[in-house]
């Protein structure tokens, strides 16, 4: 097992990642920007370096900072959380010639599933349902690209190869906005993910957002969590996530989790990792693969009582597999609500000081957050504050605790998206299981 692990991320992953490597008596260090220095992993690490000015290019992007850091404390290991470095091929290779271990797969893995495009091909040679698309990098061929729009039939759905969260994805209505939409895609994948690769798909309406939760070690092992359903989204950006899915049958999930084991076993992936599929008319159809813990991977933890992260170190570390397939159980149903520093209806952020915080307890609820009484916000990175988990023995019993937990949860000095995740527990299609991917759109209206 480790010794000591750099911690190369910020927020509550960073804290999550603190407590599950203290846990396994690993030491930690924290990096952390001149904007971090109050952020509550660094209080709690045994080392803690500033790497860099609050700009993510100068810290948490910034490869040699984080290396010599790693180097100069004796880590063994650098885990990237979520976000910024946890997919990134390069700085993986990086990690690896300073003799260093990188928590998450190999780079050849994380390379291929990072492009969008050659794991949609991937997978289709495998055999499993894509969306029908371009299944290529779309290139400066006006005429090629009207045809091929016309042939999947509009709307279609232009997305950054490289892209995540929601960024660099806009829907094509009309012939008219298709080749404006191209460029303005190229340009945001450009700024935002370092690569203008942009691809095209056919857009599916009326569909649900679902994953499987996968881990591998290196002696080809691989298990599934089962599936999370993540379908309450703002604009392509997950909300709330549940788990097990509401609505699908026991034969559907073995189905498409036994398969997902199939890819992962043929891909020889090692770590966490999350196949991402669009539900619809009971088929899945394979989007993309991500090579890393997830935000909602404590809904998984939350039914089967497994500690993901400290598995994901072990592994990490050469560690076996503990448990076999048959030894992960699925035990009632869990909620979790992403609680961002936002208005609740125009998503504007709101930064500042925290004057007051209270995070709710009692049985079954759990919050991963890395706020207090008298943090202050900083502008500079995304407004993910804290994380409501609760766990109930049915879905209706979770949605319950998840309102009174919510109920309780205060947080004053900032707005937050609190009464949003309120309306929607309270309302009738939610309980009732009836939702799709464009529900809070719906509920909201256009996007401001």
């Amino acid at each position: 097992m480790f010794k000591k692990i750099v911690i190369a991320n910020r927020g509550e992953v960073a804290l999550r990642i603190q407590h599950a490597a203290s846990e396994l008596g690993i030491k930690t260090v924290a990096l952390y920007s001149s904007a971090d220095s109050n952020l509550m992993h660094v209080k709690l690490a045994d080392e803690a370096i500033c790497i860099g000015n609050a700009p993510v290019i100068d810290s948490y992007l910034n490869s040699a900072a984080i290396l010599t850091a790693a180097k100069n404390t004796k880590a063994d290991a650098i885990h990237p959380g979520y976000g910024f470095f946890a997919e990134k091929a390069t700085f993986a290779r990086q990690v690896a010639s300073e003799g260093l271990i990188f928590v998450g797969p190999d780079p050849e893995t994380i390379a291929v599933m990072r492009n969008k495009v050659a794991a949609i091909n991937l997978m289709q040679q495998f055999g499993l349902s894509c969306i029908p698309g371009s299944n290529a990098v779309l290139t400066d061929d006006a005429q090629f690209n009207l045809q091929l729009a016309k042939d999947l039939g509009y709307p279609v759905v232009i997305k950054a190869a490289f892209g995540g969260g929601g960024r660099a994805v806009h829907i094509v209505h009309t012939e008219s906005n298709l080749l404006r939409l191209i460029e303005l895609t190229q340009q945001e994948a450009k700024s935002t993910f370092g690569s203008a690769d942009v691809y095209m798909e056919k857009y599916l309406h009326d569909v649900r957002h679902i994953e499987v939760q996968i881990f591998g070690d290196k002696y080809g092992n691989v298990v599934h969590f089962g599936d999370r359903d993540c379908s309450t989204q703002r604009w392509n950006k997950k909300i709330i996530e549940e788990a097990l899915a509401p609505g699908i049958t026991t034969a559907q999930r073995e189905q498409i989790c036994n398969q997902c084991v199939a890819m992962a076993k043929k891909i020889n992936y090692r770590g966490a990792g999350t196949f991402e599929f669009l539900y619809k008319d009971g088929n899945f159809h394979f989007i993309e693969m991500n090579t890393r813990i997830q935000v909602g991977h404590t809904v998984t933890e939350m039914i089967t009582e497994l500690d993901l992260v400290k598995d994901q170190i072990k592994i990490a570390a050469g560690e076996p597999l503990s448990y076999q397939q048959s030894d992960i159980v699925f035990n009632g149903h869990a909620i979790q609500c992403r609680i961002y520093a936002e208005d609740p209806r125009s998503f504007v952020p709101s930064y500042g000081k925290i004057n007051a915080y209270y995070a709710p307890g009692g049985p079954g609820v759990r919050v991963d957050s890395h706020i207090y009484d008298g943090y202050v916000i900083p502008s500079n990175y995304d407004t993910l504050i804290a994380k409501i988990i609760v766990h109930g023995d049915t879905r209706e019993h979770a949605i319950n605790r998840m309102s009174s937990a919510l109920e309780e949860l205060v947080i004053k000095g900032v707005t937050t998206n609190k009464t949003i995740h309120q309306a929607i527990l309270n309302d009738a299609d939610f309980k009732a299981g009836n939702f799709l991917t464009n529900y809070l759109e719906k509920r909201l209206g256009p996007k401001r």
